[in-house]
């Protein structure tokens, strides 16, 4: 901890913490309520707009696939400010890089410019590595018996903003239809104003910096060497089996959600699905993600990372059996989407969990943004690899690929002995 840390900060009182905890605590599942709504407000119509923009359905994709292009490649950045500077001052830059995305997209859809708006998706992705960071910021202050809780709370509050966001798409459009813009892109006009508050709702209430006051609690760790650059982050994850085992987690349960969920709406109407129906199984989906978080955060602290990794692999497993063979049977293609939101709900807290008591905390923000490049890296692949499979061979076959995923991640947790040494006593 750097003098100038320590003067920004201020003075830190241990008996403090529980408030400071609850402080911060309600400051962040604020801005990921504001910042979960303005994404899923924009991602809604992001296909959408880039049809209209660019002329044919065939680039539309593109759109959506900048976005997790932007979350992914701004991570490590977004990690390194954070570990000079604290989350502060890393959050508040993701949402506004965040909102000139979304006022970048905007002013491509009224000039009918296509690679305008892909790059204004990519920087729109910057909210979304936001929402991501801000799950670790939670964790900086809990104590370790209490970290993955402390996480899971901060992934619920997702769902707030991503059952109400599709539906302000409607009334974000009928707001700017006198402004002779497409309707599609007055969900990123609204995303831009949320995405400014929530910067705002940062940069003034998020003091003493979770991050700094961590640091300045434990006077043996010394920043004045630390580096939240990509070799930090590789260093710190490589120096730990259990980092690797959480790492894994993270990326393989990422990349199978991503990958089955992607193309879900497109087996469904290949089986006479509605659009009604689809969107229900979408919905259901979304919940199993986010509404079930706190379960899993409370499961990891009680039964341990391990047994949660565990349930992870499991959920994962028996969510691809039954979308694989569900064929025309919607009733079990959705029980198969919940399971996988579940799943990947599962992977998320627990793997988060373990990553932050894997690593020094001098490393933890590198390693925290490493995280994040690589699950959204490996999912962006991966969705796009499943269009080809679904394409070349059957969603079934997809559902399998996605299963084999999951065998090197069981084989990790089952014999992770070393990650079973880091886990925190209830």
């Amino acid at each position: 901890m750097t003098a100038t840390e320590r003067a920004a900060v201020g003075p830190v009182d241990v008996a403090d913490l529980p408030a400071l905890r609850r402080r911060v605590a309600a400051v962040l599942v604020t801005s990921q309520i504001l910042g979960g709504l303005g994404i899923a407000t924009g991602v809604a119509l992001a296909a959408v707009l880039a049809k209209e923009v660019s002329g044919t359905e065939s680039l539309s994709g593109l759109a959506p696939t900048a976005t997790v292009a932007g979350t992914a490649l701004l991570s490590v950045p977004l990690a390194s400010l954070m570990t000079a500077r604290g989350r502060r001052a890393g959050l508040v830059l993701a949402y506004l890089i965040g909102a000139l995305g979304a006022a970048v997209v905007v002013v491509a859809a009224a000039v009918e410019s296509f690679p305008l708006l892909l790059v204004g998706m990519a920087a729109f992705g910057a909210a979304s590595a936001a929402n991501l960071q801000a799950r670790f910021a939670a964790a900086d202050l809990a104590e370790p018996s209490t970290r993955a809780r402390a996480i899971s709370n901060v992934v619920w509050a997702t769902t707030i903003g991503a059952v109400i966001g599709p539906n302000l798409a409607a009334p974000a459009g009928h707001s700017v239809s006198a402004l002779g813009i497409p309707k599609a892109s007055g969900a990123f006009v609204w995303a831009a104003g949320v995405f400014l508050v929530s910067a705002v709702v940062v940069a003034v209430l998020l003091r003493p910096d979770p991050l700094l006051t961590a640091r300045a609690l434990d006077p043996d760790t010394d920043t004045t060497k630390a580096s939240g650059g990509l070799r930090a982050g590789v260093a710190a994850v490589a120096a730990s089996g259990r980092a690797r085992l959480a790492l894994a987690t993270l990326v393989i349960a990422h990349t199978a959600m991503v990958s089955i969920m992607s193309m879900t709406p497109v087996d469904l109407g290949h089986h006479g699905a509605s659009i009604d129906l689809i969107g229900l199984v979408i919905s259901g989906h979304i919940a199993g993600m986010y509404a079930f978080s706190p379960v899993m955060g409370r499961l990891a602290d009680r039964l341990g990372r391990l047994s949660v990794i565990g349930l992870c692999v499991g959920l994962l497993a028996v969510s691809a059996l039954l979308a694989g063979t569900a064929g025309g049977n919607h009733a079990q293609t959705a029980a198969g989407l919940f399971l996988l939101g579940l799943g990947w709900s599962a992977g998320l807290v627990s793997g988060s969990a373990l990553l932050t008591d894997s690593v020094p905390p001098a490393a933890r923000a590198a390693a925290q943004g490493l995280s994040d490049l690589t699950m959204n890296a490996a999912a962006g692949v991966g969705g796009a690899v499943a269009g080809l499979v679904v394409a070349r061979a059957s969603y079934g076959w997809l559902n399998l690929a996605a299963a084999l995923l999951l065998l090197p991640l069981a084989a990790l947790a089952l014999f992770g002995r070393g990650a079973r040494a880091a886990e925190p006593t209830a």
